[in-house]
């Protein structure tokens, strides 16, 4: 049991399907091995670790992904990956698997690693209200919510010497230059000052405006960008949530968190400047392959040396446009509770990325849909709309490179979900979005369950579950 959830058995049918896969990827070269929830995956030139409960599937692209970036060198071969590993909601993404995290030597970064949702990341801010207080309100909420979230009802104007100055400054900069006018007209500047202090790693980025798009820091006195202050398509999502089930009463005090507290979640990232940045430098790096070198089979590109110092500026560039998105939806969120209730002692939890390459223990340390666990920091780790989300506290595994799961996983492929879309019915979950096929791609099967997720992780010693949270209001754009 993990928060009251069941981790189910492995089947027949599951185990069946892993000595096919086995045999499949041993006639390709890929030697695989299991102990305790944990492949061993191995080739002649790479390895790699997955820990996935027995009831979850291994996949056999997801596999071939995470070995590719294994396998990833520099041309001259002097630079490459020390460690791949990944997280029980491991399965194939576009280019690189998600919840994959690799380990490069200091002097190498893989851009595609991460791809092009640069600091995707996940937010809990706490409202500061219990369940009975809010929920006479629900109706007035939710309108007031898919007014600003959904039917661009945002007011956020910026100058644009703001976002220069948030990225050759940092986000202080940026607050301090918000216009007086739009929603920033009454937003607590001392309390987004404060909260900088929970956005994990925030401060590791460096960055620049020379590698921001033109339309954001160009001459323009006033902006008004279309980016900021939006979700994305796809898993991101805003939801409200209420605290069902404290695990660990220590670090849910410590946290600020207790039963039937009213929080939001957060998930979203960099949008068109996380893919701005993200398409050029994949393209770099394919361009900087030697042309008289044949291109590796598995068609990953890394950089190296001063490209690779570049690259981290560009990418800590769209980062930091990432928390001002997630900043500004906050905002946006609160006013809406305020001004429906009349009060609010909002406080961030947390907020922790997922999309981004961090300096760590003398490593670059890519994550692609997992979270930094590292020991003494908390860990957001979302199920479905329709299961439980999870705080949890990182204990700093080495094994798996201090970094944790940022989800379930999803278990169905978008296309799958939409042909079997007369079967998606309404459930105890309420999903609010303009997008009929918000609804059925993201339906709450179409991911794993999210409590083997969590009881593998904590039965490895990456994480130790402090709350549970169940979803009440999600919105999808």
């Amino acid at each position: 049991m993990t928060g009251g959830v069941t981790v189910p058995i492995a089947s027949d049918a599951i185990m069946t399907s892993i000595s096919r896969l086995k045999a499949a990827l041993q006639r390709q070269g890929i030697h695989v091995e299991r102990t305790n929830n944990i492949y061993r995956l191995r080739t002649a030139d790479s390895e790699a670790a997955v820990l996935l409960p027995d009831s979850l599937p291994l996949e056999e692209k997801a596999v071939k992904q995470l070995l590719g970036f294994a396998a990833t060198r520099s041309a001259d071969g002097h630079h490459g990956v020390c460690k791949a590993c990944a997280t029980p909601d491991f399965h194939p993404g576009g280019i690189a698997p998600v919840g994959a995290v690799v380990a490069t030597d200091p002097e190498f970064v893989i851009p595609a690693a991460i791809g092009t949702d640069i600091n995707c990341g996940l937010r809990l801010v706490s409202t500061g209200l219990q369940y009975e207080t809010i929920a006479p309100h629900k109706d007035a909420l939710e309108s007031r919510l898919t007014h600003v979230l959904l039917d661009n009802g945002r007011n956020l104007p910026v100058f644009s010497r703001g976002f220069a100055a948030l990225f050759d400054a940092g986000p202080d900069a940026f607050i301090d230059l918000l216009p007086r006018e739009g929603l920033w007209a009454g937003v607590n500047r001392t309390r987004l000052l404060n909260e900088l202090a929970a956005c994990v790693s925030l401060d590791s980025f460096d960055s620049a405006a020379r590698y921001a798009p033109e339309a954001l820091v160009g001459t323009r006195e006033l902006i008004r960008d279309p980016s900021l202050g939006t979700q994305g398509a796809g898993n991101h999502f805003v939801e409200l949530q209420v605290v069902d089930q404290v695990l660990d009463r220590h670090a849910a005090y410590a946290a600020g968190l207790a039963k039937d507290d009213v929080v939001f979640m957060i998930h979203t990232g960099s949008r068109d400047v996380g893919f701005y940045v993200g398409k050029r430098w994949m393209n770099k790096a394919r361009a900087a392959w030697p042309r008289q070198m044949k291109y590796p089979e598995h068609g990953l590109f890394g950089l190296s040396g001063a490209l690779a110092d570049e690259y981290l500026i560009a990418m800590g560039t769209a980062a930091r446009y990432a928390w001002a998105n997630r900043m500004a939806l906050t905002e946006m969120v609160r006013s809406a509770i305020e001004a429906t209730l009349g009060q609010s002692n909002s406080r961030l939890v947390v907020d922790v990325p997922h999309n981004v390459v961090l300096r760590e223990q003398g490593l670059n340390i890519h994550r692609k849909g997992a979270t930094p666990a590292r020991e003494g920091e908390l860990a957001l780790i979302p199920g479905s709309m329709g299961d439980f989300s999870y705080v949890a506290a990182g204990l700093g595994h080495p094994d798996w490179l201090w970094s944790c799961s940022h989800g379930a996983g999803r278990s169905m492929r978008r296309q799958a979900m939409r042909r079997l879309a007369t079967e998606v019915a309404p459930g105890s979950w309420q999903c609010v979005t303009l997008r009929e096929e918000r609804r059925i791609e993201e339906a709450p099967h179409a991911y794993k369950p999210v409590g083997p997720v969590i009881a593998a992780q904590e039965e490895a010693g990456l994480i130790k579950a402090a709350v549970r949270l169940r979803p009440w209001l999600t919105f999808k754009a």
